[in-house]
């Protein structure tokens, strides 16, 4: 049985209908809500919503600075319906909303920003393939911003990948953000 929220964030207000099967069903998940707390977004951002679930993250980011801007991917089709209804009940009907495992549907290679939330109660290995995968498709300066539950995996990841990551701690959660600085994974330049 569908539920709909409505909430305001960043002075938006957002309508959004969820399915019991979709994470976070019942209200905006607080540690998305912590994610949003860190990222202002600007109008040149391209932004891609990793994982979206319902829609939160990309229908926000296509009412501040516009539907063009904003790529929107989960693996689950229902995910994808769903977000698909929301952005047209938010008047964001023109954002692409595509299914994608990982980023193998997304062509973009130009993200100024990658939001992702990503599913930490699994093993690892899809956060391993959302970071790496988000790092190629980062523009030099561009940024991915990401909120767990879990520290030390994901600061070493992000740290063996991006050189480097701030790490804040929020409401029992953890936003990570990394600066893609150089157009290779800050691992393979030991190596050299």
């Amino acid at each position: 049985m569908s539920q709909i929220l409505e909430t305001i964030i960043k002075e938006k207000k957002l309508y959004l209908e969820t399915q019991p099967e979709l994470f976070s069903p019942k209200k905006i998940d607080k540690g998305t809500l912590a994610m949003l707390s860190h990222v202002e977004f600007g109008s040149e951002d391209k932004v891609l919503d990793l994982g979206c679930g319902y829609g939160v993250v990309g229908i926000l980011a296509a009412k501040l600075i516009g539907e063009t801007n904003v790529v929107m991917c989960d693996v689950d089709e229902r995910a994808v319906d769903i977000a698909k209804k929301n952005a047209v009940a938010n008047n964001v009907s023109h954002i692409a909303i595509l299914q994608s495992d990982c980023l193998d549907n997304i062509e973009d290679r130009d993200f100024t920003l990658v939001l992702s939330n990503p599913p930490y109660h699994t093993d690892f290995s899809v956060a391993k393939r959302f970071i790496e995968d988000s790092f190629k498709r980062l523009k030099i300066g561009g940024k991915m911003l990401m909120v767990t539950k879990r520290l030390d995996w994901y600061k070493n990841k992000l740290t063996s990948v991006f050189g480097g990551a701030m790490v804040y701690q929020e409401d029992g959660y953890f936003v990570f953000i990394a600066e893609k600085r150089q157009p290779y994974m800050a691992k393979k330049s030991k190596r050299r």
